[in-house]
């Protein structure tokens, strides 16, 4: 129970610490959101006062720390809505589409991984090894247009979240089949495998009921950073592919230098990587009780 409290509170930390950090980045940008506006100046500085845009960072910062202790994160001066309300209505979409992305990229990526480790003379191996160090080397952005290219000429895949979905997940799978295919390569070299293969135990069965849980435990590691990355990652794909989530709302927010609602938008994305690294801890705790005693 310790081990959850002391997680927990760590993931507090790091939205805190993210949030924060980008609440002094926007205020350190040149200008304001009220920089480019055509409007009677002193109109202007009455809505700078009335949103303490014209006070110190400090006092700023305090009274936007205070308010966001009770999920208050201020006012959108692009949107001019509580930043609150706008997340709730954005949160949904990017859920979404992270949850089926890492689903495609689980889906796609462990047994994919279990198959070349295990049948690495194939052809087939080559062929998935191949596309996975290319999807690995290819950045976000252009696996993306690529799909884009694609769906305008083939109308395939759909465009929306299909697509979307495709640009977010099909790098994780590749990831995460170079990492599964390494360690099921290490947990058929264990010795108890090869015990097991002596007593009669067939290759698949030794493979898929024997191995695959000894290999977990590495891809469980990493496993909460790709949850939290897919989830707050997915600037670039949101905003190429039009999807109405998170990511392209962090973007109005930056181009419009909305200091609260960009704020608001760092504070969801590590959330979001901070419950997938509680999870992840949660899940190693489960599968090796000895993470409890390390940590």
């Amino acid at each position: 129970m310790l081990f959850v409290v002391r997680r927990t509170f760590r993931a507090c930390l790091l939205v805190l610490a993210v949030s924060s950090a980008a609440l002094l980045l926007v205020h350190l940008a040149p200008g304001d959101a009220f920089s480019d506006v055509q409007a009677d100046p002193a109109t202007v500085a009455a809505e700078r006062a009335r949103l303490r845009l014209d006070r110190p960072f400090v006092e700023q910062y305090a009274s936007w720390f205070r308010r966001a202790l009770v999920l208050d994160f201020g006012e959108s001066t692009r949107f001019h809505r509580p930043v609150a309300a706008l997340l709730g209505e954005r949160i949904g979409s990017t859920v979404q589409l992270g949850v089926l992305a890492l689903a495609l990229a689980i889906g796609i990526g462990l047994p994919a991984g279990v198959l070349t480790a295990s049948s690495p003379r194939r052809p087939s191996t080559w062929i998935v090894q191949t596309a996975s160090l290319l999807l690995i080397a290819t950045p976000p952005l252009v696996t993306a247009l690529v799909l884009l290219l694609l769906e305008s000429r083939s109308g395939w895949p759909p465009a929306g979240l299909p697509l979307a979905t495709l640009a977010l997940g099909l790098p994780i799978a590749a990831a995460l089949e170079r990492l599964q295919s390494r360690a099921m390569g290490e947990a058929l070299a264990d010795p108890c495998i090869a015990a097991a293969r002596a007593r009669g135990v067939s290759r698949s069965r030794s493979v898929w009921v024997h191995a695959l849980p000894l290999s977990l435990k590495p891809v469980l590691g990493v496993l909460g950073i790709v949850i939290g990355t897919v989830l707050s990652g997915s600037f670039v794909v949101e905003y190429v592919t039009s999807w109405p989530g998170i990511g392209t709302l962090m973007y109005d927010a930056l181009v419009s230098r909305d200091l609260f609602l960009a704020a608001g938008c760092a504070a969801a994305g590590s959330l979001f990587l901070a419950l997938g690294l509680l999870v992840t801890d949660i899940a190693l705790m489960l599968v090796d009780p000895r993470a409890v005693e390390q940590a």
